[in-house]
């Protein structure tokens, strides 16, 4: 497998790290969004976050929540994204969290402003909507 966080994750390729754990890793991201965007990703290969282990999975989210507060100190706000698989918009397969200090001055937006073509869902599409996620 030729995946870059693997890399990073193993220290084949050298990084800015903010901190790691057995199971996670908290670097800078090399082509950040803002300053001190950072990445924590799992140091396992998962594509999508449900693919990873329960263990895995807590040891992202506790490392996301320890790194968070260092990163937020930037700017006092911070936006966190996922894109969990190819068509959410993932360039590279392997879990990551983006933690992206924001400020009203970087003119990205609310995520809303992301999606032009919003659905328009009645009430019973909704009804439907949470059915079906509901009871899968």
């Amino acid at each position: 497998m030729d995946c870059i966080f693997c890399k990073i994750a193993k220290k084949e390729i050298p990084s800015k790290i903010i901190t790691e754990t057995n199971k996670s890793i908290a670097f800078l991201d090399a082509f950040p969004l803002s300053r001190g965007h950072t990445l924590v990703i799992p140091k396992c290969h998962y594509e999508k976050v449900q693919d990873m282990t329960d263990m895995d999975n807590t040891d992202l989210f506790n490392t996301v929540h320890k790194v968070i507060s260092k990163v937020d100190k930037l700017t006092g706000a911070t936006l966190l994204a996922i894109h969990n698989g190819k068509d959410s918009g993932q360039e590279i397969p392997h879990v990551h969290v983006h933690l992206i200090p924001r400020q009203s001055s970087d003119h990205a937006g609310p995520v809303h402003s992301m999606f032009k073509d919003r659905p328009k869902l009645s009430d019973e599409e909704l009804d439907e909507l949470y059915a079906k996620i509901k009871s899968s």
